[in-house]
C-alpha cells in the first residue's frame, strides 16, 4: 500500500496531465461528433429513412411470400374387411354397369388411362367415357375421389 502511494505522489504531474488530456480529447470528439451531426443532418435523416424502408421492405416480402398453410381435415374410410362384399344395392342404385365397374377395378390398381384400355381392349376414348360416367354417378371430380367413394359404399375391394 505504501508503494501503491509513493507511486501517485511521484508521478501526480504525470497522470493529472493523462487524465486532463484524456477529458479535453473526449470533450473535443464530442463536439466534433455535434457539429458532424448538424453539418451532415440531411444525410443522416435521409440515410435513417433509407434504413426503415429497407427493413420495412424486407418484412413485407417475407410476410407475403410466406407460404399459406391451409389444414384440412378430412374423414379417411380405412376399415377393410377380411373377405370383400361386393355392395350389390350400391350397384343398382347408382346404376354402375358391369363394364363400369371393371374400369373402376383397374383404375383403383392404379393403371393409367391408357392402360385400361389396352387391358380391355377397347378404345382411349371409351375408356375415358366410362371415366366421365362414373365420375357423374359418384357424384366426384377426380378419379382418387371416385376410388374412395367407391371403397366406402364397398362397390371395390
Amino acid at each position: 500500500m505504501a508503494n501503491t502511494s509513493n507511486f501517485f505522489a511521484k508521478n501526480k504531474s504525470v497522470i493529472l496531465y493523462g487524465v486532463f488530456l484524456a477529458a479535453l480529447l473526449f470533450l473535443l470528439k464530442w463536439l466534433e461528433l455535434r457539429f458532424m451531426i448538424i453539418d451532415h443532418a440531411f444525410e443522416i435523416y435521409a440515410g435513417s429513412i433509407a434504413v426503415i424502408f429497407t427493413t420495412l421492405g424486407i418484412w413485407l416480402a417475407l410476410k407475403l411470400t410466406r407460404p399459406k398453410t391451409i389444414l384440412i381435415e378430412k374423414e379417411i374410410f380405412t376399415g377393410k374387411p377380411e373377405t370383400f362384399i361386393l355392395n350389390e344395392k350400391e350397384l343398382t342404385k347408382l346404376n354402375i354397369s358391369k363394364r363400369e365397374l371393371e374400369v373402376l377395378q383397374l383404375m383403383s390398381a392404379g393403371l393409367s388411362n391408357q392402360e385400361i384400355a389396352l387391358k380391355l381392349f377397347v378404345s382411349l376414348n371409351t375408356i375415358k367415357t366410362h371415366n366421365a360416367r362414373l365420375f357423374e354417378k359418384l357424384e366426384v371430380k377426380r378419379r382418387t375421389q371416385a376410388i374412395e367413394t367407391a371403397k366406402r359404399l364397398s362397390i371395390i375391394p
